[in-house]
């Protein structure tokens, strides 16, 4: 038989994507380049070539986006790393442990003497350390943070400050909580520097921002420890910025600087930059939230290096 005028028998028909791999993908003007080359060369360059329009596309790849800032973030005071008052007087210890957030503070006094010197204030701190880490046998200072009585906050326990590192301040409620420790003695009576109250604020503000907490709100925090005021296992709604005395028996962080408690969570919100409203002035009538579930559940260490 006699084929059709235009037919051809030896080569098979081509579908869309048939193409040889690698090729389509290339420019024109490497694809002429390509048809000029020996076989071999072609080869290679086309290897060469498909490689680096690989590389590019991973490269070009997006980074993994960054946790949206909270509409309510205040700024990261300056905060005196823990190198500085620490020196050569660190002990061997674990690493730290993390939970997911921070939607709660602590606030704390540390029982020591108030007419200090604010250059002495790193040495103060290191003998905290001493003492909590040396005679209470703890894995390391309890407090997530201390300021002094000039405002200069410092950095307390190890693990980052910006991250939700598992403190040993607060026993039963020490998970997705900060602590932060007031150098000195606020019982009755006691006057409470200002410079003081306008650090521990901001620091609540940049911390509590980070997750969008409100520091007049309420929150809803699990016990993990039946020696607080609370059993194991059971929820309590406390202030989102709480005294210790909130959560566990004691008259830490002392009566003067309990009752300051109102007017910190005011300017820690102003630092927010959030309204004032209904909430000012009035945290037991604050909006609860939880958190929902830990990620992990307490460990032994709770039992043991918890105050």
């Amino acid at each position: 038989m006699r084929r059709r005028r235009g037919t051809r028998g030896h080569r098979a028909a081509r579908t869309p994507g048939s193409r040889t791999p690698g090729i389509a993908g290339l420019p024109r003007a490497a694809r002429v380049a390509l048809g000029c080359l020996p076989g071999c060369a072609a080869v290679a360059a086309l290897v060469l070539c498909a490689h680096g329009v690989e590389h590019a596309a991973e490269t070009a790849r997006p980074a993994p986006s960054r946790p949206i800032a909270t509409p309510y973030a205040a700024p990261r005071p300056h905060i005196v790393p823990r190198a500085q008052w620490l020196g050569d007087a660190a002990r061997k210890q674990p690493r730290p442990r993390y939970d997911d957030r921070v939607v709660a503070v602590f606030l704390h006094h540390t029982d020591s003497p108030n007419d200090y010197d604010c250059a002495d204030a790193p040495r103060i701190i290191r003998d905290l350390y001493t003492g909590q880490t040396g005679t209470r046998d703890w894995d390391d200072i309890g407090y997530n943070f201390v300021v002094d009585r000039c405002g200069t906050v410092y950095e307390g326990r190890a693990g980052g400050v910006e991250r939700a590192v598992t403190g040993a301040h607060t026993q039963g409620f020490n998970h997705r909580t900060t602590g932060i420790a007031a150098l000195g003695t606020f019982t009755a009576g006691m006057s409470v520097p200002r410079p003081m109250l306008h650090a521990i604020a901001a620091l609540s503000a940049w911390k509590l921002g980070l997750t969008g907490t409100d520091p007049r709100a309420r929150v809803r925090l699990v016990s993990s420890n039946g020696l607080s005021r609370y059993a194991a296992g059971s929820t309590a709604e406390l202030p989102a910025l709480a005294g210790h005395n909130d959560g566990y028996m004691t008259s830490c962080p002392g009566a003067a600087l309990h009752a300051r408690l109102p007017e910190i969570r005011r300017l820690a919100a102003r630092l927010q930059g959030r309204p004032a409203g209904p909430q000012e002035g009035h945290s037991e009538h604050a909006v609860s939230s939880d958190p929902g579930a830990l990620r992990s559940p307490p460990q032994e260490a709770d039992r043991r290096w918890e105050p």
